[in-house]
């Protein structure tokens, strides 16, 4: 169990990311971090690592770049990052909090189980520290605009909130969050919304194709709708210019079906 953050000053924060050492949504949130906290350390794979899920690096090993005080690079995955960083690199003295990202893209609905920025937080949680992801959405016209302004703005005060914040009556419960800003400038965002996890109204696709020398191949497409019929859903309120922030977890059983199968091989 994960244990209560009373002074976010003095705490010691652990930073990870799927977009590599060298991304810039990393080095917004450093920066955000090192006006909250004092023993900032950064652990972020060596090149991006998008969608690789919750995956560990099992057939071969790891190796550790030191490239400053507190700050490393680890050519594996996010989730090896954590790992490393917080059951090695920081042994001594876990982190209180782990904060993923800024990642370059939501992870909204079912991005969640494909994230590797998630998957970093997650991996935090289960070592027992309160975890935040944090990713930004590129501008609604243009994909390849990204407002960091709103990230600078909103995320001090929105991972203040939840570092600090506990349900009365289970101060030790290991907390995953999962944060995503709207793509537009920060003068526009309209609040923040507590919200539950989408689900999109319509599948991914799957792109046919053929290369230069006309073999054909199979590419994984983009999801064709953000339109979700789940009501108070993470991708329902971001379109509506508001930044999203779902608990999570990772105890992944449906409690309420495992009640109703009970008796079900008895």
């Amino acid at each position: 169990m994960s244990k209560v953050i009373s002074n976010l000053s003095k705490a010691r924060v652990l930073l990870s990311n799927d977009d590599g050492i060298h991304a810039e949504g990393l080095a917004v949130l450093e920066e955000i971090a090192r006006d909250l906290s004092e023993d900032v350390w950064v652990v972020a794979p060596e090149v991006e690592q998008s969608a690789t899920s919750h995956s560990l690096t099992l057939r071969r090993p790891l190796r550790e770049r030191k490239l400053g005080d507190k700050r490393y690079s680890i050519d594996g995955t996010p989730t090896d990052c954590v790992l490393m960083g917080m059951k090695y690199l920081m042994k001594g003295q876990r982190p209180d909090l782990v904060l993923s990202g800024v990642n370059v893209g939501a992870n909204l609905g079912e991005d969640v189980i494909y994230s590797g920025t998630v998957a970093a937080a997650m991996e935090g949680a289960i070592l027992g520290a309160r975890s935040i992801a944090l990713s930004l959405r590129p501008d609604n016209q243009d994909d390849t605009l990204f407002h960091w302004d709103s990230v600078r703005r909103f995320a001090p005060d929105i991972i203040r909130k939840l570092a600090l914040w506990c349900e009365p009556g289970n101060e030790t419960e290991n907390l995953l969050f999962n944060v995503n800003f709207p793509g537009i400038p920060a003068d526009q965002v309209k609040g923040i919304k507590i919200c539950r996890q989408g689900h999109r109204d319509e599948e991914t696709t799957v792109v046919e194709g053929s290369d230069p020398g006309g073999r054909p191949y199979l590419w994984v497409g983009q999801f064709v709708s953000h339109h979700t019929s789940v009501p108070n859903a993470d991708l329902t309120a971001i379109a509506e210019d508001y930044i999203t922030v779902t608990p999570l977890k990772y105890d992944l059983t449906d409690h309420s079906v495992l009640e109703k199968m009970s008796q079900l091989f008895s």
